[in-house]
């Protein structure tokens, strides 16, 4: 299924969602208010999520022409791996977080954008960050950064509308207060049940494209291990506030602790692990030695 079917399949999904709790809050005229507001917001991350997400996470743009050390060296990274996948090149970021991980966004390879974390690049080896943001690549050279970005705004946006139930009661017909919270409590598990629906392939298809980009699958195997490690005993409180954009990540971001886990939307870090190894033995490669965690990335 091409990512523009999945695109609109998605939208279409959580745009009757927003309609359906706007009906549950105030009848028919709350569905038609919600339907308009969730149409005009489709419009509007189609060309501005990407910038939203960014501004979310504080994100600063990298300019490789006058950046130097290692900003450079994650920045001239990024371009090679761009230039041999064949893709236009992406805006880059880096972000003042502790929490090892990453994301790409924006609507198309021409207006796309790749984000790492300064936790990440302290703790990655060059060969690693290469596997992450090939991985990254891999999204928006087939277009998930559209699905991504969208699904993440409107998951959200019906997170809010959820909680705004509860003040206004709920619709009379609806079970009123009753119906308010279960809108509260149940709203936000369908718009994540939706995302789920094609994230894991997502997953695993940006990793084997993502190796087949950098040309070493146990480059991006060693990252995802450290990265899993990494963002399990670091909390990312921008995700804690936003968990819509979890899904955004390489690795799940939310903490451990939380119920997100059970509905997460990425596969197993262990069998995305195991496949990459496969593909690296498939291809005739075998004993890259990552570093261990202590050492110190490019960043350090």
């Amino acid at each position: 299924m091409s990512s523009v079917i999945k695109t609109g399949i998605l939208m279409a999904a959580l745009t009757a969602l927003f309609g359906i709790i706007g009906a549950m809050i105030g009848g028919k005229g709350g569905m038609m208010l919600a339907l308009l507001f969730a149409g005009g917001m489709n419009l509007f991350s189609y060309w501005n999520a990407d910038k939203i997400v960014l501004r979310m996470y504080k994100a600063q743009e990298v300019d490789p022409q006058t950046s130097s050390g290692a900003i450079r060296r994650y920045a001239e990274l990024t371009s090679a791996l761009a230039a041999r996948a064949n893709m236009p090149q992406p805006k880059i970021y880096v972000i003042e977080n502790d929490q090892p991980n990453a994301f790409a966004t924006g609507r198309n390879p021409d207006n796309a954008a790749v984000a790492a974390t300064t936790g990440l690049l302290r703790i990655l080896s060059e060969e690693e960050i290469s596997g992450v943001m090939a991985h990254e690549l891999a999204h928006v050279k087939s277009r998930d950064t559209l699905t991504m970005t969208i699904t993440a705004t409107i998951a959200g946006a019906i997170t809010a509308l959820a909680n705004f139930a509860i003040f206004f009661g709920g619709n009379r017909d609806n079970g009123g207060l009753i119906g308010a919270i279960a809108i509260m409590l149940l709203a936000p598990l369908a718009a994540s049940l939706v995302q789920m629906a094609i994230s894991r392939t997502r997953e695993y298809e940006a990793d084997k494209m993502g190796a087949e980009i950098c040309g070493q699958p146990l480059w991006l195997a060693s990252a995802l291990a450290k990265i899993s490690n990494g963002a399990a005993r670091v909390v990312n409180e921008t995700a804690e506030r936003h968990p819509a954009t979890g899904q955004m990540m390489i690795i799940n971001p939310l903490h451990g602790q939380r119920a997100d886990n059970l509905f997460s939307t990425h596969p197993s870090t262990q069998n995305r692990i195991e496949r990459l190894q496969a593909m690296a033995s498939q291809m005739g490669q075998s004993g890259y030695q990552p570093q261990p965690e202590h050492a110190k990335g490019p960043w350090g």
